[in-house]
């Protein structure tokens, strides 16, 4: 049983990085075949995907979010980090990260989710 689990500060400041790390237990973030991905619902409004690394390293991003968004991971600790520069209020949302083998859609493992909110 795959388990993903967010953390990171639930409070930051206007034109600050927000900072999330995704730690995964029961399987590899290597194996291949799989991307992890980083998915965000705004109050009020669906869930967006925001980017993602692949089990081999590389990276894709939502284009509209890609100049502020950096995804990297942590083989040794089986973690994967979002990194959002330069947030605003509107980067208020709950942030979750997933698997799955397709991009962007079809996650069979999801984490609880932490709730982020962007204030000064």
């Amino acid at each position: 049983q795959v388990q993903l689990q967010e953390s990171g500060p639930g409070l930051v400041k206007p034109s600050q990085t927000l900072s999330l790390t995704c730690t995964v237990s029961g399987g590899s973030i290597t194996t291949s075949y799989y991307y992890w991905s980083w998915i965000r619902q705004p109050p009020g409004k669906g869930l967006e995907w925001m980017g993602a690394i692949a089990s081999s390293g590389n990276t894709y991003y939502k284009p509209s979010l890609e100049s502020r968004t950096s995804i990297s991971r942590d083989t040794s600790k089986n973690q994967f980090t979002l990194q959002l520069s330069s947030v605003t209020p509107e980067d208020t949302a709950v942030y979750y990260c997933a698997r799955s083998r397709v991009l962007r859609t079809d996650y069979d493992y999801r984490g609880q989710g932490t709730q982020v909110t962007v204030s000064s």
